[in-house]
């Protein structure tokens, strides 16, 4: 995009600002906590998951035989 009025602003985009800075400061704890405990919830989700498939033996499902002769076609 050619620079114009899109891009006038005089602000990095990739800083902030000290005041941004401070102002998120007391949430930064708890906001990586409570992103901690839904990515270890997300985690354990899947591993109980795949422990639960990998422990199926399906030896309750009968499997057809394979037929001798293949079906004529009328």
């Amino acid at each position: 995009m050619p620079s114009g009025y899109g891009n006038s602003s005089y602000y990095n985009k990739n800083a902030h600002s000290p005041a941004l800075i401070r102002a998120r400061r007391p949430y930064l704890l708890k906001n990586a906590l409570v992103g901690s405990g839904i990515a270890a919830f997300a985690i354990g989700v899947y591993v109980y998951t795949i422990k639960a498939i990998g422990q199926d033996e399906f030896t309750d499902v009968k499997v057809p035989d394979v037929p001798q002769q293949p079906a004529n076609k009328s």
